[in-house]
């Protein structure tokens, strides 16, 4: 059972935190869910703070507090004379215009311990709302430093609740949300984060209300359902060429980590029947380092962007690489960088064709099928895919799709086709999806087929947990045991067909075209027999002179 449906609670006062939104002015999903982003960051910020400060008081280990010393807003601090940059000063310069850096930031700066969510919380309204715009949101734009993908992309956040009533409602309800939180945590024995990942994830799904551009979140089981499928491991890197809120890149990361976790395997399954560990802390710092270079993720959405690091951050990769990009631009050049490429790229629309990439091969606009050629032009030789895509994409006979699907498969091993019930996507969108797994380099022998007609949830709008876990963990096992040297009997919920067939076929890979159907025969009895039992002894003649009388009978 998930959060929100074993705590109902927990999602009334996430409901009463949107209406609060709306009725303050900020009905945009896209902006709301910006704005209370930004708060939920400020509070969980200072709470994992906090909780670093208590552990290593406990164990004696050192950690430098994000709230010690004082802090100077981008906008008071000294600029170097001439209007030269840093890097222009002498060295004689530089030192000074550090010194005078220093003396403006003891003078004008504030304490960081005043930034903390927990000091500032109870402050008159007009007082938090003046804080947060001067202090806290410039801190929390500069927070990780000059040169990194946060720090640029969060240049041109700002901080436009308009009204300060609006800022402590928000933060009472959110205060509520915690205390919550906590709550289930020590009643049901869930890990904190994992709680905090449920919430957040609520709260992003109502982005996909707008479902602009064909852009629809990813449901977290499916996205574990694929990670566990390609396997990432330690050290390879991973990338998503259109991540929006960071799902695909969070799932991995959390898939490495899990296999990473001695004690993992006592964890019970969730309600999909997935285990995920998210307990980084004990590693060691090189195993650390390599988990934080190894995700990477591209969107044209800038607000995406900035959600999507900061998701990445409130669940532990503290230096997220996310950047600001058109990957099937002619702007993108990285070719042939990844082990691993995960994604669920755009359904619809189109991209202008003097701007397309020169390395795209496939002469089409269409952007499901470019992202596909993307993919693979990303991959390293060797490197593994896992993408979602409309299953028109599996039949269709135009050129354009047809020429998808031989690159799969003539110029790459297709391992998997997992065609999914059409309310995967509900209730943002009923559009039939497949998802793929393909193998750059490879060559494509037999490929495996499977029908997914259950995920574990009911397939209308409101989308019910069901008991048990529908396919999910059936595909897992059955795409780990499968062998096409077995026995394959096409007429199951899954077989292997080989790559000659398929190619006779178009390259379709529709689950249907390939399945054998069996026909159960029924034997009806003669009709003279059937009459005979309809009419019992006394004949049609006896039934009929029966009715007329009966209908003689009503004072017409």
């Amino acid at each position: 059972m998930s959060l929100l449906q074993r705590n109902p609670e927990i999602k009334s006062k996430i409901d009463d935190l949107w209406n609060k939104f709306w009725a303050g002015g900020i009905s945009n999903p896209l902006t709301a869910i910006e704005q209370i982003t930004y708060l939920l960051f400020m509070k969980i910020l200072d709470e994992n703070d906090l909780k670093e400060v208590a552990n290593a008081e406990w164990t004696g280990d050192e950690y430098q507090s994000l709230f010690v010393g004082k802090f100077l807003p981008p906008a008071r601090r000294p600029r170097p004379d001439d209007n030269k940059s840093a890097g222009e000063l002498t060295q004689e310069a530089l030192k000074e215009f550090r010194r005078k850096v220093e003396d403006y930031t003891d003078k004008y700066g504030v304490d960081k311990a005043s930034l903390r969510w927990s000091n500032f919380k109870n402050r008159p309204a007009e007082e938090i709302r003046n804080h947060i715009q001067e202090y806290v949101f410039p801190f929390l734009k500069d927070l990780n430093g000059a040169d990194t993908p946060f720090t640029r992309h969060m240049a041109t956040a700002m901080f436009t609740i308009p009204k300060a009533s609006l800022v402590t409602e928000a933060i009472k309800t959110i205060e509520g949300i915690f205390e919550e939180m906590e709550k289930d945590a020590q009643e049901n024995g869930q890990d904190f984060q994992d709680i905090q990942g449920d919430v957040y994830e609520y709260l992003l799904s109502e982005i996909a209300s707008a479902g602009k551009n064909g852009q629809f979140r990813t449901p977290r089981h499916i996205i574990k359902l694929l990670v566990e499928l390609v396997d990432p491991q330690l050290g390879q890197l991973v990338a998503d060429p259109a991540c929006g809120t960071g799902g695909f890149l969070l799932g991995a990361y959390q898939y490495v980590v899990t296999q990473l976790d001695e004690k993992w395997r006592d964890k019970a399954p969730d309600e999909d029947g997935f285990i995920r560990s998210r307990r980084s802390a004990s590693f060691t710092e090189k195993t650390k380092d390599i988990l934080q270079r190894s995700f990477f993720g591209f969107d044209i959405d800038q607000s995406m962007v900035r959600m999507g690091l900061m998701n990445l951050m409130m669940h532990g990769i503290e230096e997220p690489q996310i950047e600001y990009m058109d990957t099937l631009s002619k702007k993108y050049v990285e070719t042939g960088q990844y082990h691993i490429v995960l994604a669920n790229p755009p359904f619809t629309g189109k991209i202008d064709k003097a701007d397309m990439s020169e390395e795209l091969t496939l002469k089409t606009t269409k952007s499901e099928l470019l992202f596909i050629d993307r993919i693979y032009q990303m991959l390293r030789p060797g490197g593994t895919a896992g993408i979602i895509i409309p299953q028109g994409v599996l039949f269709s006979t135009s050129k354009a799709f047809q020429e998808a699907r031989k690159l799969m498969i003539e110029d790459s091993e297709l391992k998997a086709v997992i065609s999914a019930p059409s309310g995967v996507f509900k209730p943002y969108a009923g559009v039939s999806t497949a998802l793929l797994i393909f193998t750059k380099g490879g060559t494509t022998e037999n490929v495996w087929f499977y029908d997914m007609e259950s995920d574990g949830y009911s397939l209308d709008d409101k989308r019910n947990k069901l008991d048990g876990y529908g396919d999910l963990q059936d595909i897992v096992t059955q795409y780990r045991a499968k062998d096409p040297k077995a026995e394959n009997d096409r007429k199951g919920k899954y077989f292997f067909v080989p790559k000659e067939e398929i190619a006779k076929e178009g390259y379709d890979l529709s689950f249907s075209r390939y399945k054998i159907e069996v026909y159960e025969a029924i034997e009806y009895e003669a009709p003279e027999v059937i009459l005979e039992k309809l009419l019992g002894e006394e004949g049609i003649e006896k039934k009929i002179t029966d009715g007329l009388s009966f209908l003689k009978s009503f004072d017409l």
